[in-house]
């Protein structure tokens, strides 16, 4: 006997057909034998338009109020897959984020996990019980109030569970039946991967693919839990997230990721002393404002220009937190731009062969996109450039690597 943990994204369980569908599924796997977590993310849509439904009210809504809105989406979601599974005749209990032990910190909208306390899911378990778990959401540890783990938190909830409860298997289930070498509604001629490494996961998600969230495939690197990205709709194989091998670091470029939820501030005319970087981003980190790549000028007249990215999500909070940044530091002014998007090649092969960063660079020189910033890693090169050339950027590149060919 095994113990599976299943996760379904939103449009997985769009709609009761698609969640008596998921319940078929869930009941085939504890048919085999297995022992079942099920973690659910919110119904295709539902937490967008609740998201909606608070900026009609504010352009800023409270965060904590945030939290306790956007949780009511998963909580929906796994109360109706229980009644589903019980209506097939499968006993089956639903849990709260707070129910199923996440305990977190209290950064609303991006808490973290701090530990998981399972009893109520084990106790389930050891029930003959199916366990359906709320994703995406936990409690503050201190104020007790629901907190949420970030767009794609479902993902979050599920390793972390995997890894809590010592499952021998975290299968994310979607709408596509693995990871690709490229978007194929962009690329047709994009191939699934049979494997990817955590570390290629890793630097895809943080590149923007959708498939997992970053800090999912963190935590299944930490704690070594093989992660099945698979299709709710099909019984194909998907792809496997697991640790690399040598195998792997034969191919140079796996995949090739975009991000269009992008935007860059350039803080202008800073003054060029120790600390001003400091006195620059300590705000937005207290903002819990993410940042990506940042880029310093060559200091002129004792000034210099710093630019960086954000989410593009983020930008309003940004501009607030830099408005008054600017004036305490003594720069002359700042400026935003919303239409850039990143464009990433990612492989865990990069490490050993050279000229990959010019490759890419001479595929999109030759296309005449304009490389606004980049940023490099052992195994991932990105660059900015201006949005509306992002399809045409992620074709040239799926071609320059040859991407269509297997073993490339």
């Amino acid at each position: 006997m095994a113990l599976v943990v299943q996760k379904y994204g939103g449009t997985s369980v769009g709609t009761t057909e698609k969640i008596k569908n998921v319940a078929r599924r869930v009941a085939r796997t504890k048919d085999a034998g297995n022992d079942v977590v099920v973690v659910i993310s919110a119904m295709a849509g539902e937490t967008d338009r609740l998201i909606g439904l608070a900026h009609e009210l504010s352009e800023l809504p409270d965060e904590r109020e945030m939290d306790l809105l956007l949780s009511s989406g998963e909580r929906a979601s796994a109360a109706l897959l229980a009644i589903a599974l019980r209506e097939l005749g499968y006993p089956a209990r639903s849990f709260t984020g707070r129910q199923a032990g996440f305990i977190t910190d209290g950064a609303h909208t991006k808490a973290r996990i701090k530990k998981i306390e399972a009893k109520n899911v084990l106790d389930a378990l050891k029930e003959g019980m199916i366990a359906v778990v709320a994703g995406f959401q936990g409690v503050d540890e201190l104020s007790h109030d629901v907190t949420t783990l970030g767009r794609g938190g479902s993902d979050t909830t599920a390793v972390a569970l995997a890894a809590g409860l010592n499952a021998d298997v975290c299968e994310i289930y979607t709408d596509v039946t693995g990871v690709f070498t490229a978007d194929p509604r962009i690329v047709p001629e994009a191939r699934k991967l049979k494997a990817v490494s955590f570390e290629e996961m890793l630097e895809m998600a943080s590149a923007g693919a959708k498939v997992l969230q970053v800090r999912s495939v963190e935590i299944g690197m930490k704690y070594n839990i093989p992660i099945h990205v698979r299709s709710t709709f099909s019984e194909e194989e998907g792809t496997m997230v697991v640790p690399a091998n040598k195998d792997m670091e034969d191919v140079v470029v796996s995949g090739v990721t975009y991000d269009k939820n992008q935007a860059k501030i350039t803080v202008v005319g800073v003054p060029d002393r120790p600390g001003i970087a400091k006195a620059l981003f300590d705000p937005i980190a207290e903002a819990n404002i993410n940042v990506d790549m940042i880029i310093q000028n060559v200091s002129q007249d004792g000034l210099t220009d710093i630019s960086f990215t954000v989410a593009r999500t983020e930008l309003p909070k940004a501009i607030k937190v830099i408005e008054n940044v600017v004036k305490e530091i003594g720069a002359q002014k700042f400026i935003t731009d919303d239409t850039i998007a990143k464009v990433s090649i990612v492989g865990v092969g990069m490490r050993s062969h050279p000229g990959v960063a010019a490759t890419m660079f001479d595929a999109l020189a030759d296309e005449g996109i304009n490389i606004i910033m980049i940023s490099t890693s052992e195994i991932k090169v990105s660059c900015v450039i201006e949005d509306k050339y992002l399809e045409l950027a992620v074709r040239a590149l799926h071609r320059a690597f040859e991407l269509d060919k297997e073993g490339s």
